[in-house]
């Protein structure tokens, strides 16, 4: 038994450096920085603009606990919806948000602290400025719903190819918005005699493809 205590003690004597030392360890390793972590909150700051209303659209209007005053109206060629009780809002070229702001204030003269939400139901206006248009002497000018990766020969031939009044290599692209605006060349003769795909550009939404008619 005497033998059995002896041993104890210096096993208990020789282990205790080494718990010691991953007792420091340990400490050491919770008091130390955490790693970085990568951040798990979305950048929203470069995010499109919020949507602003258009002509065409459908707008939902619900006023909290006062079914009679909502509303699914569309957006009238002015601009303007209309609502229960306070008539024509203005909404053309603003968002839901700004919509709901005023609403809420007209109603104030009539409902106690009015809580106002506006949905767009239908873009209709967002899908009639991201049509393509072709226009001119071609057989069938058309506007075509955008797709990712069309092009102008996509297009083209949509509208039925090219008239026999055409003037090919002077045909133009037109582009209002995106990081490039402006009007670019586009040799149709080319691309479609030859199959020279140099000027047969990708399309935008909005993009207007114009063939001329070739002069006499």
């Amino acid at each position: 038994m005497i033998k059995n205590l002896q041993l104890l003690q210096i096993l208990s004597a020789k282990a205790l450096p080494v718990l010691s030392t991953i007792l420091v360890l340990t400490l050491l390793a919770c008091a130390a920085p955490a790693p970085d972590r990568m951040p798990t909150q979305v950048d929203t700051e470069n995010l499109v603009e919020e949507y602003r209303i258009g002509v065409g659209d459908m707008v939902e209007v619900s006023v909290w606990r006062n079914p009679d005053l909502g509303a699914t109206v569309p957006v009238r060629p002015d601009g303007q919806i209309s609502v229960p009780l306070i008539g024509d809002v203005d909404a053309g070229g603003k968002t839901a948000e700004e919509v709901a702001e005023i609403i809420r204030k007209e109603l104030e003269v009539y409902v106690k602290q009015p809580r106002v939400a506006v949905i767009l139901t239908q873009l209709n206006s967002h899908e009639f400025l991201s049509r393509i248009r072709v226009t001119g002497a071609v057989r069938n000018p058309v506007t075509i719903p955008y797709r990712r990766g069309i092009t102008v020969l996509d297009a083209v031939l949509e509208a039925g190819g090219l008239n026999e009044f055409a003037s090919p290599d002077r045909a133009r692209l037109v582009r209002k918005s995106g990081d490039e605006p402006g009007t670019y060349g586009i040799s149709l003769g080319e691309i479609l005699n030859k199959g020279d795909l140099t000027t047969n550009y990708e399309l935008r939404p909005g993009d207007v493809i114009t063939v001329p008619e070739r002069t006499l």
